[in-house]
């Protein structure tokens, strides 16, 4: 069988692994930095801290895009209240836009119903991916985030074969897994040579409104051991927040304004400045 030069799927043993794999943008699309957002487990925030970045590098006048790369689970659309369907034209797909500009690209864009399940294989899911990146107009764009599945499967793989990414996003929780979600996403990005901006700790702590005092709802964090054990920065640490969660609910989590991603917006942009 020929060689389509996907090697997520493949169990042939060849050098085509050793080859630079990346796929060219669109020629309509002049993305500047890619940066993955991953767990090593599904349920702790990938989405929402996806969610937040963006809408604060939107904020500071940087064009954000999104490529929901979570394809058989895409919830991007609906945090920021899209519901519009792709369009297409000579240029190639045109990105869908939030209310405040931000670009993404989705299944659930191409879906005649939102809530229609994806039952597609690893291989039609990676090239689905692959398409988002090169047959999409995205136009001049800054910061590109991925938002990805949890574990290390095909679609990881695409993305850190196909794409050229500048860095990864690793997002956890304070729960006891902590030390093996990271280690899972770490083993795979120093395989794969993929540089690691940093951690982000979602459902950190919860701050009372009354008293102001900080409850670590699911345990102590140990973000700062496992951090320090990898030689890693601890980019932010999200705290419970209701008001973000009915933002997200509502379609307008780019409302959310949460000052808590701020240290990491400041730490990506300065790592991977030129």
């Amino acid at each position: 069988m020929a060689c389509d030069g996907n090697c997520s799927s493949c169990a042939s043993k060849c050098d085509n692994e050793q080859k630079d794999l990346r796929l060219p943008q669109n020629q309509y699309s002049n993305v500047k930095k890619v940066i993955g957002v991953v767990s090593g487990k599904g349920g702790v925030g990938k989405s929402l801290v996806t969610s937040l970045l963006a809408s604060a590098f939107q904020a500071k006048g940087k064009q954000s895009a999104i490529l929901d790369a979570d394809v058989t689970g895409p919830s991007i659309p609906k945090a920021f209240g899209v519901h519009s369907a792709i369009e297409q034209s000579e240029m190639g797909l045109i990105p869908a836009e939030s209310k405040t500009g931000i670009r993404m690209m989705s299944v659930n864009l191409l879906l005649e119903k939102e809530d229609a399940p994806v039952v597609w294989r690893g291989p039609v899911i990676s090239g689905v991916i692959q398409q988002f990146w090169n047959e999409v107009a995205w136009g001049d764009v800054d910061y590109m985030f991925v938002d990805m599945p949890p574990g290390t499967g095909d679609v990881p793989l695409t993305v850190f074969q196909n794409l050229p990414i500048d860095g990864i996003v690793v997002v956890t929780t304070p729960q006891d897994l902590v030390t093996m979600i990271v280690k899972k996403a770490y083993n795979m990005a120093n395989l794969m040579n993929i540089p690691i901006l940093g951690l982000v700790e979602n459902m950190s702590y919860f701050e009372c409104p009354d008293c102001g005092k900080k409850h670590s709802i699911f345990g102590e964090s140990k973000i700062d051991e496992v951090a320090a054990e990898m030689g890693l920065p601890v980019l932010a640490r999200l705290p419970i927040n209701p008001a973000t969660a009915k933002l997200v609910d509502k379609g307008a989590v780019e409302l959310a304004g949460d000052d808590a991603i701020a240290p990491a917006v400041e730490a990506i942009e300065k790592a991977l400045a030129e």
